[in-house]
């Protein structure tokens, strides 16, 4: 018999621009623009996430390009200064302070957004990596992943970036039901999924 798919996974939704609220869980940030157009900022590091995020911001309708960081250098996938892209900005606080939502609860196509921005595996368990820059919003997210049906960890990694750690074949299997499929090619290495438990390192 097939399995049904979750009402909230990211294949039973359609893709909208509250979907973004994903990269803003991890560094992610906002623009504001006259009090009414904002455009997202994602640093990203690595060539399939920059793909896979340009269209799936393309699929939102959101048009984005991937460029050098004016402060860094490093490449930075940016949007748009668009008017639907202002009560985003507005629900996660400004630039400056940086908070989550009361009440966010990240649903299957938050969490896939999540995961194509930052999502890795790291000594067989999956980390879901936060903001550094903006730490008020790392318990709230925690908790917003327990609401989720997704308990995680708090986890510093070995560069001391703070992260998510889900840990255990359910957890995983969850996740992995909620954000979908892989969303095109390299991206299954850090791809949520329980068979790569043991043999990541």
């Amino acid at each position: 018999m097939a399995q049904q798919m979750s009402f909230f996974s990211a294949e039973a939704c359609r893709p909208r621009v509250a979907d973004l609220a994903g990269l803003l869980c991890g560094p992610g940030r906002t623009v504001v623009f006259a009090g009414t157009t904002a455009r997202l900022l994602l640093p990203v590091g690595a060539h399939w996430r920059a793909n896979a995020l340009v269209r799936a911001c393309a699929e939102r309708g959101v048009t984005a390009e991937v460029t050098a960081c004016d402060q860094t250098g490093a490449p930075t996938m940016r949007t748009a200064f668009r008017a639907d892209l202002a009560p985003l900005a507005g629900a996660w606080g400004t630039d400056l302070a940086k908070s989550v939502p009361v009440g966010f609860a990240p649903d299957g196509a938050v969490l896939r957004m999540w995961v194509l921005a930052v999502g890795r595996w790291q000594d067989g368990t999956y980390l879901l990596p936060l903001d550094g820059a903006a730490p008020g919003t790392h318990e709230p997210l925690r908790a917003a992943l327990a609401r989720a049906g997704l308990p995680a960890a708090m986890y510093t990694t070995g560069d001391g970036d703070p992260a998510l750690r889900l840990v255990g074949r359910r957890r995983l299997a969850r996740l992995r039901e909620l954000v979908g499929p892989p969303a095109g090619p390299g991206c299954a290495d850090q791809w949520p999924d329980v068979s790569r438990m043991r043999v990541v390192s």
